[in-house]
């Protein structure tokens, strides 16, 4: 996203290392389930546990990694969290070449790198707002979303070709090369981070696991955009895992109009990330967030009228356009919002909470997705999700919330930390760049969405 804004060179470094990983993640996407299919010749139940077993297990692996990210330097975590990645991924390909691969190798690596995403995701929030002044958050958040949709256009249809010729493990290596890559991005990015404030317990206590959603319950603002955001990202998960069915079994639509169907519409997710922030500087930012937020939830509904031909193929394509279009928007939007509304010395421990719930939030909705398909068809339980969907606007803030004082109210296993300074020369993220609101297309096994 071009603009008159210059974010320097530390940002520079880091969105070319975001490009890179979100192009590997989307190279790899589907790898999991082919792999498991294809290679290790697993059932419907065992493709379905790596999804949602796999997420539930990493997000549990990673509750007590916010609280322990938060009194570090965070550019070593996010290094630190690449080069795990690279690693776990590249098992993979290592097993298969030895004829050892199993799955649970496969379901253990959805582990780990589920839980050194959030991670991740909570340490590149806190070093990105150090890196930038307030005002530039919405035009970074802007460039990560557009980036985003940009890398969601290419890498399906070059990922699948890569998977015709290769194979699926293929991809993952390629995966787990893009995380290597971003590694040294943000190593390149350079400067000196200020040292956290170090806590008086020497050891993460069991009370500092829910240090996060303490902080996110008592705030009027934060609170309904969490419920938001894990209600409506896995509303749109479950019904997505219900479309597969439904077009590739009942209404037999060819694999190729399946992928035409979603990889087409992303370009309505760089249209909007490029107006954000027009929006916002015409509307406020509390407007736009709400109406944006509003106007996504009212497409998928439209799915459970789906049908065969060329007719249904329109019909998805044009649901999936516009929400796609509505989420480009609110994105950087609302990433930018819950940053300025999180008190620097917080936010580690407020995003890994964050990312924690949508995750499971997400696994569980998805399962329940699948249930209710079994029980009432595809197309009732797409119908039932987008009408749920529909409620889900009156969890958006109803009015503008006053930014938080920088030193927060202390909990009782924490000091208060004095904020860095947004000139501090810290340098953000690559694979995950500040966190993001609902970005449900990525694979649940790599990161395409901003945190």
């Amino acid at each position: 996203m071009r603009s008159g804004y210059r974010l320097g060179r530390q940002f520079g470094w880091l969105w070319g290392a975001y490009g890179t990983s979100a192009l590997g993640t989307w190279l790899a996407f589907g790898a999991f389930p082919l792999i498991a299919i294809q290679v290790l010749r697993a059932g419907p139940a065992e493709v379905a546990a790596l999804s949602s077993v796999g997420a539930l297990a990493g997000a549990a692996v990673a509750v007590p990694l916010g609280p322990w990210v938060e009194f570090r330097r965070k550019r070593p975590v996010l290094i630190g969290m690449d080069l795990v990645r690279f690693a776990a991924l590249l098992t993979i390909p290592a097993a298969l070449a030895l004829g050892v691969l199993s799955f649970v190798q496969l379901l253990l690596v959805s582990v780990v790198v589920a839980a050194a995403d959030i991670t991740f995701r909570a340490a590149s929030g806190a070093y990105l707002k150090t890196l930038l002044p307030a005002e530039h958050l919405l035009v970074a958040n802007a460039r990560f979303e557009s980036t985003a949709w940009t890398t969601t256009i290419i890498g399906p249809p070059l990922g699948g070709a890569a998977i015709g010729l290769l194979g699926p493990v293929a991809t993952v290596a390629a995966d787990a090369v893009s995380y290597l890559l971003s590694a040294l991005g943000i190593r390149a990015t350079g400067g000196r981070e200020p040292a956290p404030e170090r806590r008086q317990a020497a050891r993460v206590r069991a009370g500092d696991l829910l240090d996060g959603w303490r902080y996110i319950l008592a705030d009027a603002t934060l609170r309904p955009l969490l419920f938001n955001t894990a209600l409506f990202n896995g509303l749109v998960m479950a019904t997505d895992a219900l479309l597969v069915v439904l077009m590739l079994g009942q209404l037999g639509f060819a694999p190729w109009q399946y992928g035409l169907a979603f990889a087409a519409p992303a370009i309505g997710g760089l249209l909007g990330s490029r107006l954000a922030r027009p929006l916002v500087t015409r509307f406020g930012q509390h407007q736009v967030l709400v109406v944006a937020g509003t106007l996504r939830a009212l497409w998928p509904v439209g799915l459970a009228f789906l049908g065969p031909g060329t007719g249904g193929l329109l019909l998805v394509m044009g649901v999936e356009l516009g929400l796609v279009f509505c989420c480009g928007v609110f994105n950087p939007v609302y990433a930018t919002y819950r940053l300025e509304r999180t008190a620097t010395d917080r936010i580690a421990r407020t995003l890994s909470a964050w990312a924690v719930t949508t995750k499971a939030s997400t696994a569980l909705l998805t399962a329940a997705g699948g249930v209710l398909g079994g029980l009432l068809g595809p197309r009732t339980a797409i119908g039932l999700a987008g009408v749920l969907l529909l409620a889900t606007p009156l969890l958006l803030p109803r009015r503008p919330a006053a930014l938080p004082s920088e030193t927060a109210a202390p909990s009782p296993s924490t000091p208060p930390t004095p904020s860095p300074g947004p000139g501090s020369g810290a340098g953000p993220s690559p694979t995950s760049p500040p966190p993001s609101p609902s970005c449900p297309r990525a694979p649940a096994t790599t990161t395409a969405c901003p945190p």
